[in-house]
């Protein structure tokens, strides 16, 4: 006898609720597979080279942009204010190349997380940034709107930090996938790390104000998406 599904609770324990799982999905139709979060220039520059390098690579970003991100991702699905999150965001993006790839990954984002989880706070959004929110910024919304918590929306940003550039470097240098796979694997606790960091942060900035969020950077990522800008042919946008 089949259980009546209606009686039943929608996650067990320790289960991850679907709509993460949709969010964070690379088959999300945001845009996301055309961009390598970095690797392309460092590749070039010699920096990633073979699964270990691969991993460092992933780890100074995690926790540098990746913290940042996922901060202003929590907080945009706690409530606080996009317009001035979004500002924030803005500060925090000091190489223009990055702004301007972070708000063509959030004006697509939002496209589809309208289409997909319509709600009156990306309408909202999508009518004060017609020229693009930050990519963090719209995913807090859009994790709000599937129903996630601002944890939810952490993870999801911070996975999105590292999953980028793991998927580009298996193109880029011809990595076995498994093995590309196991980086992203093995960075699972510091990507639990670096979420609940950032909700915290997201909690501190909801009482103290928005300049209690995260500011950690990595300036060679700023000086890799200039120099990236600048190549007549590259195999990723950014």
């Amino acid at each position: 006898m089949n259980p009546d599904p209606n009686t039943l609770d929608p996650l067990t324990p320790g289960a991850v609720d679907p709509a993460l799982l949709v969010l964070a999905d690379g088959r999300f139709p945001a845009g996301g597979h055309a961009h390598s979060g970095g690797a392309e220039a460092a590749v070039r520059a010699g920096r990633v080279h073979d699964p270990e390098s691969l991993r460092a690579f992933c780890t100074g970003r995690l926790h540098t942009t990746g913290l940042t991100s996922a901060a202003l991702a929590a907080a945009a699905a706690a409530g606080l204010p996009p317009p001035a999150l979004d500002d924030a965001a803005d500060a925090r993006t000091p190489s223009p190349a990055l702004r301007a790839t972070s708000r063509r990954l959030g004006r697509q984002l939002l496209r589809a997380a309208r289409a997909v989880w319509p709600d009156p706070a990306l309408d909202r959004l999508a009518a004060e940034r017609p020229r693009g929110a930050h990519h963090s910024v719209v995913l807090g919304l859009a994790a709000a709107a599937a129903g996630l918590d601002p944890g939810g929306a952490a993870t999801a940003a911070a996975y999105e930090s590292v999953s980028g550039a793991v998927s580009a470097a298996v193109r880029l240098l011809g990595l076995d996938p498994f093995q590309a796979t196991a980086v992203l694997a093995r960075l699972a606790p510091e990507l639990r790390q670096v979420a609940a960091a950032a909700v915290t942060a997201a909690d501190t900035a909801a009482r103290e104000g928005l300049d209690a969020l995260p500011a950690a950077s990595a300036p060679l990522l700023d000086v890799y998406a200039e120099q990236h800008a600048a190549w007549p042919v590259r195999l990723f946008a950014s």
